[in-house]
């Protein structure tokens, strides 16, 4: 790996060798978990723990997919973060409500209804609800970006999911980061426009729906990747998303996949990120 710092940006150019093979770490898995009901159904999240880390509290990855709030299925399996597992962490894979369900900012109350249940659970489950890390794809990024910004003066927390821990942390893979129309040049989706609404309360609705306006001091740490050949979510979403992060002096690293698209990696890069992204967090002190 080679790093070297300009423009702000914490550049990394990513050609790792193949991961040797590991063995496989003892996991206990609890699938189709209720963690809310909704008018439209209710929504289940996957928990897969470690056993070895039972007596002790695991930190949580909350993995959320992605999809332009539209589609998409909450990962079925945990090997994907085999890093994460080998860390220690518990990682939960949960379903939200997408936009044909339920408008914004309904997906946004469901990561933080997640983060309430891991509240709840965690002496039950062994879970630290104080190292809760949200990481997401795409829409998904976007929507952990969202869950560690609020405000819990906003009310997006539903009262029947109690109040949500603050975030530890966000990995952020290619989230979009600003919806609001005048921004929309470099990413007219009409993916935005069926999520947030139309006309003028669609238009607010982006605008509060936009994590780069809510960045400000004191916010956790954000571990960010993207392709500089992203033809989906302009690869300047991210770029502004630290210039912004590093003005309120929030610890923050943007990793620059040289030529990738929107995802689709690769085996080798994607599991050399996954393993920076572990680093990261403990250089943090996010986990030991």
């Amino acid at each position: 790996m080679l790093r070297w710092i300009g423009l702000g940006l914490a550049t990394t150019i990513l050609a790792a060798p193949a991961p040797a093979r590991q063995s496989q770490p003892a996991v206990v898995s609890e699938r189709e978990v209720v963690y809310r009901a909704t008018d439209t159904g209710p929504l289940h999240l996957d928990l897969h723990r470690p056993s070895t880390a039972k007596g002790k509290r695991a930190p949580v990855l909350v993995v959320i997919h992605g999809g332009a709030w539209a589609r998409g299925e909450r990962p079925k399996g945990w090997t994907s973060y085999r890093r994460f597992v080998d860390a220690g962490f518990a990682v939960v894979s949960m379903q939200y409500r997408l936009s044909g369900q339920a408008r914004a900012p309904a997906a946004v109350e469901d990561v933080r209804c997640v983060m309430g249940w891991i509240a709840r659970a965690a002496e039950r489950e062994g879970l630290d609800p104080q190292k809760i890390v949200l990481m997401g794809t795409s829409a998904g990024a976007h929507l952990a970006l969202m869950a560690a910004t609020i405000d819990k003066r906003e009310g997006l927390d539903p009262a029947e999911c109690g109040p949500a821990p603050r975030a530890a942390a966000v990995i952020d893979f290619y989230g979009p980061t600003d919806l609001r129309p005048q921004s929309l040049g470099a990413w007219n989706s009409p993916s935005i426009g069926k999520w947030v609404g139309e006309g003028e309360a669609g238009a607010a609705m982006a605008a509060r729906m936009s994590p780069i306006t809510r960045v400000r001091p004191g916010l956790p740490p954000v571990f960010i990747v993207h392709g500089d050949a992203d033809p989906v979510v302009p690869f300047a979403a991210s770029t502004a998303l630290k210039a912004a992060l590093d003005r309120a002096k929030v610890p923050a690293e943007l990793h620059i996949v040289s030529g990738g698209v929107h995802g689709k990696f690769g085996p080798e890069v994607q599991d050399r990120l996954m393993a920076d992204a572990v680093t990261f967090l403990k250089r943090h002190r996010v986990i030991d």
